[in-house]
């Protein structure tokens, strides 16, 4: 059966104009992301990994190039025409602490996800939002809680849930484990990866830990100065890379 393409990304480049000068933080980056797959965008920090992911989100303007989510072609600009299809779009950050209000319940914060895409009663919603807390581990008491009163981790499986409560199509991963300790991490990363096959989810993940998306990921793409400098199938980049850059991260990876 043939997967089909849920996001397009052709020639991408971003020009940002700092001064009298222009720095190009995004060229000529293409890819395409499939229904139920995991593809990782790997490189240090600078490499432009992030921007690519604030362009796809609609966070960012892009400079050339085109976006396609499921066939559809998004604008350079986002509008309200581009508001719902980017619903289904969905990105977990890096802090999930940051992420939140502090003035906002998680009922209310998870809630917003599918306030503006639904005719559902209050009380409905809520059972929505209990339900998606109990699919990434945490109980429906949850819901009466503020950011600040959970853990890293407790706070990571909040944002999860407030990502998948829209019932994405794509959810962009931002270093979204980078802040939490490695044990923590490991069960981050295995929820994401039950979801990824409960709710047939696509994954953008960007990293600059090769090891760890070595264990998760269908395709990798290394970035590096702006570019993609090798891409393929997860085995194929990790077991043959062709390039020096691609060896330098694996050799100073801990696998």
């Amino acid at each position: 059966m043939t997967r089909q393409n849920v996001l397009e990304v052709k020639n991408l480049k971003k020009v940002f104009k700092k001064g009298n000068d222009l720095i190009t933080a995004v060229n000529n980056v293409s890819f395409v992301i499939r229904e139920g797959e995991c593809f990782s965008l790997i490189g240090e920090s600078g490499s432009g990994k992030s921007t690519i992911a604030n362009m796809i989100a609609g966070f960012t303007r892009f400079t050339e190039g085109e976006i396609a989510f499921c066939n559809n072609k998004l604008p350079e600009k986002p509008s309200n025409k581009s508001f719902k299809l980017r619903n289904k779009m969905q990105i977990i950050f890096q802090n999930p602490l940051s992420s939140f209000s502090p003035k906002m319940t998680l009922l209310k914060s998870i809630s917003e996800g599918i306030l503006y895409d639904t005719d559902l009663s209050n009380d409905n919603i809520a059972r929505k939002v209990y339900d998606v807390l109990e699919l990434v581990g945490l109980k429906k008491e949850y819901a009466g809680k503020y950011c600040t009163e959970l853990s890293g981790g407790e706070c990571q499986r909040a944002a999860i849930a407030r990502a998948i409560i829209s019932e994405p199509k794509l959810i962009i991963c931002d270093e979204c484990t980078s802040a939490l300790d490695v044990s923590v991490q490991s069960q981050i990363i295995s929820l994401l990866m039950r979801l990824k096959k409960e709710l047939n989810l696509s994954y953008l993940f960007i990293s600059h830990d090769i090891a760890l998306v070595s264990n998760i990921s269908d395709h990798i793409a290394v970035m590096k100065d702006g570019s993609i400098i090798e891409g393929g199938p997860n085995d194929t980049v990790i077991k043959q890379p062709s390039e020096n850059y691609t060896r330098f991260l694996i050799n100073n990876a801990k696998f």
